[in-house]
């Protein structure tokens, strides 16, 4: 069987055009990158614009307590470069002070799960070394729209509602930010945050005490910024306030344990990225400290199979996909993490092979790593569950405890001279824990990917990074970028992707018929969220997908959820047309609030 060809409808164009692309899952950040390129700003300028205003616009998906990871490539570099904004577990996070608070895992909500804030370091390291405007520029879109306000999202309208007895209850502070009179706000309604103004107002003023003109003063006046973050009120007041035992996601009172010194120790920085060829193109992501690697692996493993089997939208080829993602993601719940990870193995033909053979007609239901010779692979305790209807939409689930999954943002910019960049910013949700009164937001809980048993490379450990959900894909032609892309949804994220990207480079797909197409995930894997879960066969489908092949699934062997017709996948994209010397960007109609411009 050939490939499914592509459908003549899509909800709307791929954009084209010479100047500049943007796209990101919130309007307000796609036209904040917009107007820093349409003023003369390159794609660096643009994206930390954007990333700054997805802190206020999208504060459900991600905030400036969180993290973010991109991956990007200069028009005048030889090659792409990874993007590291993810902070490490703080010098007093560890397995004995967890386990003598009675934990058996890292709580999904609440300060005890605070990494170091890495987002707001990257974002102005990316802008001191690649971009061009100055940061009052830069940060002149978030500040208004924190000071002035914004309209609120439903989907964050609908988190506050959910968590709203817990605000009341016990996170007193969040609700004095996110329902001050009382109730939770509605979908529309005018939001400020006047308190997160008024920081950036503050790396505004530090950076101004430089009065040096040219290069050296601009990159002067960034670094006073982010030592201003790193030690400044940002900082004390964090620390001080999660210093107070608070309610988590576990029911128990704890406190946090991060202090100003943590903050001070931590640099973003950049890393050489991990790259695969497939089909004819180089797909680029981040080191196992993401679960980037996992993608590589699974192209891996279908690069030499027949087109059919790499279609999503034919039974054979949505099976395939699905085991062949199982047995990926299981070797990053194994063997992925910060440091000590034999990535040349895993991403080695032999090994590949011997993981391709695996995938047989039926679903499988265990969970299987691979070996490598010499170590044996980390196994925890299966925490079997089931699938939820809501699970894994790239849209916020939350429980009332402040149990949280799948949510993020990400953003997408090229422009007219040939920089361009994929950015997955996230955590520090609202609901991740309480709001920080002098803040105006809350730090993430990223912690909760890691482990409280010794021996892992995802073990929580002071100083180290957690294995992080996020992971934006670059991917190059001839050694030249092609295109950016990336999605929120968690464990999803590059499940989402890898349909795109073979519908793209193998069915023949423009980016936002990839984008529209049906899509589908597997749950049988260990959940990246506490309280990690693993569903033995899950699989979530579009119900676009049909009826045959859904039913062909449920045949051979796969639990199946419906999650209806447009409810799967956030992606977004922008790339560079090369033989017709045009850009180009697309976005996702899910949800109705990914959107693309350019000209």
């Amino acid at each position: 069987m050939t490939y499914t060809p592509p459908p003549s409808f899509t909800t709307r164009p791929t954009l084209s055009g010479t100047f500049g692309m943007a796209a990101s899952t919130h309007w307000l950040a796609t036209a904040t990158a917009q107007a820093v390129l349409e003023r003369g700003g390159n794609a660096f300028d643009a994206a930390v614009a954007a990333g700054f205003v997805l802190h206020v616009v999208e504060p459900h998906l991600n905030g400036p307590g969180g993290d973010m990871v991109a991956i990007f490539h200069p028009a005048d570099a030889a090659g792409p470069a990874v993007l590291m904004g993810q902070g490490p577990a703080p010098a007093r996070a560890s397995i004995d002070h967890c386990r003598a608070e009675g934990l058996d895992l890292v709580p999904g909500a609440g300060g005890l799960a605070a990494a170091v804030p890495g987002a707001v370091d990257a974002w102005l390291l990316l802008l001191r070394d690649h971009g061009t405007w100055e940061l009052a520029d830069v940060l002149a879109f978030a500040i208004g729209y924190a000071r002035d306000g914004h309209p609120l999202l439903p989907s964050a309208a609908a988190t506050i509602a959910r968590v709203a007895r817990l605000f009341a209850d016990d996170w007193t502070t969040s609700a004095d930010l996110w329902m001050p009179g009382g109730e939770p706000p509605k979908g529309g309604d005018v939001v400020r945050n006047p308190a997160y103004a008024a920081v950036l107002d503050g790396l505004v003023h530090a950076s101004c005490a430089i009065r040096d003109d040219g290069p050296v003063g601009r990159a002067a006046r960034i670094d006073a910024a982010r030592h201003e973050w790193k030690t400044g009120i940002v900082a004390h007041e964090a620390a001080v306030f999660l210093a107070t035992p608070h309610r988590h996601s576990d029911g128990g009172l704890h406190a946090g344990v991060i202090t100003p010194d943590d903050f001070a120790r931590f640099d973003a920085g950049y890393e050489d990225p991990i790259t695969r060829e497939f089909r004819g193109h180089t797909v680029a992501k981040a080191g196992a400290w993401t679960q980037g690697p996992a993608l590589l692996q699974t192209l891996g493993m279908l690069d030499p199979l027949a087109d059919d089997l790499l279609d999503p939208s034919q039974e054979a080829g949505a099976h395939t996909i699905l085991e062949a993602q199982k047995l990926a993601l299981a070797d990053r719940d194994a063997w992925y993490g910060d440091t000590d990870v034999d990535l040349e193995t895993l991403l080695s033909a032999d090994y590949l092979a011997e993981r391709r053979a695996l995938i047989g007609d039926t679903a499988s239901t265990e969970f299987r790593p691979g070996r490598i010779s010499g170590r044996t692979p980390y196994r925890p305790e299966l925490r079997v569950g089931a699938v939820r209807r809501a699970a894994g939409t790239g849209e916020p689930t939350v429980e009332r405890s402040g149990r949280t999954r799948g949510d993020t943002c990400h953003l997408d910019v090229v422009d007219r001279w040939g920089n361009i960049i994929s950015a997955t910013p996230s955590g520090g949700w609202l609901q991740s824990s309480p709001t920080i009164p002098a803040l105006g937001f809350c730090l993430g809980t990223r912690l909760q990917m890691t482990w409280l048993d010794a021996g892992h490379p995802a073990s929580l450990t002071p100083g180290k990074r957690p294995r992080t959900t996020l992971t934006p894909t670059l991917v190059l032609k001839d050694g030249a970028p092609s295109f950016a892309i990336g999605s929120p949804g968690g464990d999803q994220q590059d499940q989402w992707q890898l349909l795109a990207l073979l519908r793209m480079i193998v069915g023949g797909y423009t980016a936002q018929q990839a984008i529209d197409a049906p899509a589908l995930h597997t749950t049988a894997m260990i959940d990246s969220f506490w309280p990690r879960m693993f569903v033995p066969a899950g699989a979530v489908v579009e119900d676009r997908l049909g009826d045959e092949v859904i039913g062909g699934l449920e045949r051979r062997g796969h639990a199946v959820t419906r999650a209806g017709d447009w409810a799967l996948g956030r992606l977004s994209a922008v790339g560079i047309d090369r033989a017709a010397g045009l850009l180009w960007a697309a976005a996702n109609p899910r949800g109705m609030q990914g959107y693309a411009a350019g000209r």
